[in-house]
């Protein structure tokens, strides 16, 4: 049995591992042998990004060798794929290479596509790079007092980032002894302050009790860099002195390139977590067109599912479970506090006051978060 998986992040990562433990008796029997192939040798701990932005992280600190992440039992191989061939069950590398497979894994993940909004790219700052994190951090280290605005593309990972993001802001300012000076407003795509109805409400006094203003049914039409006005599609429009932007996401271009899916995002079954019409592809973490929050908490429940199911298929010959739409998100509500959001399919998030406590654990998991992905956690 040869078990391909494409992409090194969270998901692909989780999945081999537990793939390398569960079949680890197939392997050194030579029945099973698992191969990933990434675009990186690096692997980056995305959710320290926001950290970095607000100089609590620096950037090194996100990134470790993805080869030491992985059981010594996987082969691995820094070599893009250009094309899939799902009929014949292989793929074909940058490097000219072909791979067959008996079961096939996607973990491409997404990217972030400034530049499909005019004037973003160039007018507005992010946290959803390194270098757009530490440009962030820098900007808000000389910033003097004005009107900031915080922008929301869609669609985008990490749903909760752009409520984080304003909690942060509002502490960092604070402390700098300059919010005073600072107008903060948040701009939201849809009629309330977040998709998840739940968090949406919870939020809400929060942002009253900061002074926070808000704008929703806001969707970003264009960035005018030279008068700093960004306009929505709605016809309205907000002046800013700094503009922070979540840039909306699309799926790797490969797979758009490939006809796999629309906007990168392939076709995924909601409970199976195989790709629409093959049987043997597996989707995982943001490659997914699912309805559920893209990010790493999603892509970690997912992967165990696929792990499990696929060391079923090879030691039964049948899948034994099915996804149910958990997700898993810490909120930090500041630099001292922070709440958590669990929600699945079929139940709602019911979020708790923010406290100390959640704050340290969430800085506890950031350094976890290397276990973790191994699939020890």
């Amino acid at each position: 049995m040869r078990i391909l998986i494409v992409g090194g992040g969270t998901g692909g990562t989780i999945v081999a591992n537990n793939l390398a433990r569960r079949l680890s008796g197939e392997i050194r029997s030579g029945r099973v042998k698992i191969r990933m192939l990434s675009a990186s040798d690096k692997h980056m701990y995305q959710p320290g990004l926001l950290y970095v932005a607000f100089g609590q992280m620096m950037p090194d600190e996100l990134y470790r060798d993805q080869a030491s992440l992985l059981e010594s039992s996987i082969e691995f191989h820094v070599d893009p794929v250009d094309k899939f061939l799902l009929k014949e069950n292989k793929v074909v590398t940058r490097s000219g290479k072909t791979y067959e497979y008996d079961i096939l894994v996607m973990a491409t993940g997404s990217r972030i596509v400034p530049e499909s909004i005019p004037g973003m790219a160039e007018g507005a700052e992010t946290f959803y790079s390194e270098a757009g994190a530490v440009k962030l951090f820098k900007k808000l280290r000389e910033f003097e007092g004005g009107r900031i605005a915080l922008v929301v593309g869609v669609p985008h990972k990490c749903p909760i980032a752009p409520v984080e993001a304003i909690f942060s802001l509002h502490d960092y300012l604070k402390a700098r002894g300059i919010r005073d000076k600072c107008t903060i407003k948040y701009h939201y795509p849809i009629g309330r302050l977040h998709t998840i109805k739940e968090v949406a409400t919870w939020v809400k006094p929060h942002f009253e009790r900061m002074g926070i203003e808000h704008e929703t049914l806001f969707n970003i039409k264009e960035v005018d860099t030279v008068n700093k006005v960004v306009h929505s599609e709605e016809g309205t429009a907000s002046e800013y002195d700094l503009l922070i932007a979540i840039p909306p996401h699309r799926g790797m271009e490969i797979v758009e390139q490939n006809g796999l899916g629309e906007g990168g995002w392939i076709p995924t079954d909601r409970f199976k977590l195989t790709m629409t019409g093959h049987d043997n592809v597996y989707v995982v973490g943001d490659t997914t067109n699912l309805p559920v929050s893209k990010t790493g908490s999603a892509a970690h429940f997912e992967a165990e599912v696929i792990a499990d199911n696929i060391a079923s298929i090879v030691k039964i010959g049948s899948p034994v479970r099915e996804y149910d739409g958990k997700v898993y998100c810490f909120i930090e509500t500041g630099h001292d506090s922070a709440t958590y959001a669990m929600f699945n399919y079929q139940n709602p998030p019911d979020l708790k006051e923010p406290n100390k406590p959640m704050h340290w654990f969430k800085m506890s998991y950031n350094k976890m978060y290397w276990t973790s992905v191994r699939g020890l956690l």
